[in-house]
């Protein structure tokens, strides 16, 4: 029983949806992301939001699997920061969906004050909602990201029990580990491999951790999240670590929204 906390479906096939089901996974959640081109108005993003939390919920579930989605403006396009704003402000409805289980995934691309602002609001907006974060963290200079991330959760008296620092690496590890926010680790080519991974779970714990793929239309894989699992039972991790690392852990997390339940059994 398996859970994929971070991919984005959008970009997936629905072969890919029967191939994650008979690899063990149950459900996913996607959060929102840039699309690939830069949108170039609210209802841009408001017709991708309506897709992910509808469209894609039901082909998921065509396909034994259960979606779930976060919302928000990725960092990748908050550096137009007017229509950024324009579109946190009407992003009410949409969080409010029952399809929705966070706010994100947002964050830092380039660590920009325009980049800052938009983060800002919608940490703010996910306080007024009470749903959990997905917070991006920056490709390049992602100690410096990470670091400033945890200094504004601080600035702003936030709850980081609710809060997921997604994309950590060995160099971001030392900056999140002591604290209660939950750490995230993506098999991506770009990100970490299985093996670091289970590498920095040996290291740190198993803890509020969350294993995803993050797979889009770059080169990904949907299984990321299996093919982890199997190397840890190949290294002969109890099966109650892997269930609470690959299940049990994002499985709390996102229930923190109230919209999150897929079945333990």
């Amino acid at each position: 029983m398996l859970i994929d906390p971070h991919i984005h479906m959008f970009s997936r096939t629905t072969d890919d949806y029967r191939l994650m089901f008979a690899a063990g996974i149950e459900a996913v959640v996607e959060p929102a992301f840039w699309l690939g081109s830069s949108r170039t108005s609210p209802h841009s993003y408001y017709d991708y939001f309506t897709h992910i939390l509808e469209i894609e919920h039901k082909r998921a579930a065509n396909h034994n699997i259960l979606h779930k989605c976060c919302i928000g403006v990725n960092a990748k396009e908050a550096e137009e920061v007017d229509l950024s704003l324009e579109t946190v402000a009407g992003m009410d409805r949409f969080l409010e969906h029952p399809n929705c289980v966070a706010v994100g995934e947002i964050g830092f691309n380039n660590i920009t004050p325009n980049e800052e602002k938009v983060f800002r609001a919608q940490l703010e907006l996910a306080r007024k909602k009470d749903l959990p974060v997905v917070i991006h963290t920056p490709h390049f200079n992602k100690k410096a990201g990470v670091a400033r991330i945890m200094e504004i959760l601080h600035e702003m008296e936030l709850d980081l029990d609710r809060i997921l620092v997604d994309h950590n690496t060995e160099e971001t590890m030392p900056l999140v580990a002591d604290s209660p926010v939950w750490k995230g680790f993506t098999i991506y080519p770009t990100k970490m491999s299985s093996e670091r991974t289970v590498a920095m779970l040996k290291k740190y714990g198993f803890e509020r951790m969350v294993v995803n793929s993050s797979a889009d239309w770059g080169d990904s894989d949907p299984l990321a999240v299996p093919k982890t699992a199997a190397l840890m039972r190949a290294m002969r991790f109890p099966r109650s670590v892997i269930r609470k690392v690959f299940f049990d852990n994002p499985r709390e997390f996102y229930a923190m929204s109230g919209r999150f339940d897929p079945p333990v059994d």
